[in-house]
């Protein structure tokens, strides 16, 4: 008999371990964003990682540049030098498959294009190697996490500041590239909160594709037609801003804020150019979009996939939440204020520590 109670013993342990392993994970899934280590990894949580950008013709995008090798050195990451695609799609999905030829364990990407990036994904799937998506969502394929701003909240926060400050008339939005799905949420965001809470205002939108000549020239047609503008909203400040400012100059609709026919202007970005505008009563307000913590967050989830750790929804320990996207990829929507007059000068927005 002794043996049929050591088997009864064994039995008994089994079952407890099993029970405080439920538990356990039970307790994971209530913390929502508790990582998992898995055994398996790409690069065991070492070796190179490829950065991709999208351009360089940005303020935004070259202050993301800069703090990469400041993050992934903080981070513990080994990252290559970065690989600008030039606003190029096509040119992206080459520089994914040069970087996985040169033997990276982990990529970071700033997609282009929500569904053309697919193509890249699935050539690093095949490959084992893990991507973290910055600042753009792709539409499909597999990536270890999203890190990005809410969007949606970009072209909300636009539209309740200029239907505070602008009770009727007509408002620009200068839209972003729709082939991307930030300026998909940022154009519908904007248009579905006017509708519904300012309809006095009426719309008028100008598809500029991230591109600062569309943009002039758009505008300045635009403002041919309707001298009587009262308000615009930017989508990037980055590329926008400048053109903006001088198209409103070359017509003498550069009024500051506290003039009479001051046009209320609205940016995204939060860049050092865009807090000088604000100062100076240029524009009013823009959302600061994390590029400091895109770069940082970009270096920890890549690390944190290459050592086979995963996520769940529900709030971080950074003053963000992780979501689940309706593709089921994990987004981690990192804050983006807005600043005004009141807080431009804020030291702890990253515009403001640029040197």
């Amino acid at each position: 008999m002794p043996g049929r109670t050591l088997r009864k013993r064994n039995r008994s342990r089994i079952v407890a371990a099993t029970a405080v392993a439920v538990g356990a994970s039970l307790v994971l899934a209530a913390c929502g964003s508790t990582k998992d280590t898995g055994s398996d990894s790409a690069g065991g949580g070492t070796g190179k990682v490829g950065v991709i950008l999208p351009l360089l013709t940005s303020p935004f995008w070259q202050s993301y540049n800069d703090y990469v090798p400041k993050m992934a050195t903080s981070e513990g990451v080994e990252a290559l030098k970065t690989v600008n695609s030039n606003s190029d799609p096509s040119q992206q999905i080459t520089d994914i498959n040069n970087e996985l030829n040169q033997g990276v364990k982990g990529l970071v990407v700033a997609p282009l294009d929500s569904a053309a990036i697919e193509a890249g994904l699935d050539q690093a799937e095949r490959k084992g190697v893990p991507v973290v998506a910055v600042d753009v969502a792709p539409d499909k394929g597999k990536v270890a996490m999203v890190v990005r701003a809410d969007n949606v909240a970009y072209g909300e926060k636009a539209c309740d500041y200029l239907g505070r400050h602008v009770t009727s008339g007509k408002v620009v939005q200068i839209m972003g590239d729709l082939a991307s799905v930030n300026g998909r949420d940022r154009s519908e965001a904007f248009r579905s909160c006017v509708k519904k809470k300012y309809p006095k205002l009426k719309v008028l939108e100008i598809p500029a594709k991230w591109e600062s000549d569309t943009a002039a020239a758009q505008l300045g047609t635009l403002l041919n037609a309707n001298p009587d503008i009262k308000g615009i909203y930017m989508q990037a400040g980055g590329v926008y801003l400048a053109p903006t400012l001088q198209t409103l100059k070359s017509k003498g609709m550069l009024k500051t804020a506290g003039q009479s026919g001051h046009i209320v202007i609205v940016s995204n970005d939060g860049i050092p150019q865009e807090f000088d505008a604000i100062r100076k009563g240029q524009i009013d307000a823009t959302v600061s979009q994390p590029a400091d913590a895109y770069a940082k967050y970009g270096m920890y989830y890549i690390k944190a996939a290459m050592e086979g750790k995963t996520f769940k929804p529900g709030p971080t320990d950074h003053d963000s939440t992780i979501v689940r996207l309706s593709s089921g990829i994990l987004e981690d929507q990192l804050p983006a204020p807005l600043v005004t007059k009141d807080n431009v000068d804020d030291p702890k927005l990253w515009g403001n520590t640029v040197k």
